[in-house]
């Protein structure tokens, strides 16, 4: 088998083949690239495994209020196409007008996170933990005072 048959294999299949191989372990916990790799390398195939490109979404700055005048917009177009009584258009639109409403909720939820961390960047103090303790000393009496105890005689301040 090549590198293509492997591709096109189920993660089943590839689980049932790498079993034939003594020198994988833990062929059912393992995912589909990792079982071709493991595969291939048990041959002794060199294998190259190329990731899929995933397409990302550019995002759209539009401030809210744009937003909100284009749902209004939207929302007059779908009562104009129900008058009509154009059912793929007005879902459509009716589905268009859904996804904008969220994105102004997450626009108001990031603002809102965004003012609560810089709430809590405030609240932080501003001194070390070692610098807010309060200093303890502990007295020692004088030395006139250690030596009588130690001779058993009474300091001359406190007969």
């Amino acid at each position: 088998m090549e590198e293509k048959d492997l591709t096109r294999m189920t993660v089943t299949k590839l689980r049932e083949e790498a079993k034939k191989y003594t020198s994988i372990h833990g062929v059912s916990a393992m995912k589909k690239e990792e079982l071709i790799k493991a595969i291939a390398d048990a041959r002794g195939e060199p294998i190259e495994f190329k990731k899929k490109k995933t397409k990302k979404k550019k995002k759209k700055d539009i401030a809210p209020g744009e937003i909100k005048k284009q749902i209004k917009e939207l929302r007059t177009k779908k009562e104009e196409t129900k008058k009509s009584k154009d059912k793929k258009a007005s879902d459509r639109l009716r589905r268009k007008i859904k996804s904008l409403k969220r994105q102004t909720r997450k626009f108001a939820r990031e603002k809102a996170e965004e003012a609560s961390s810089a709430r809590k960047q405030e609240e932080k103090p501003r001194h070390t933990p070692a610098e807010q303790k309060p200093e303890v000393k502990t007295e020692t009496p004088p030395v006139e005072e250690r030596a009588a105890e130690t001779s058993g005689e009474v300091p001359a301040g406190q007969e």
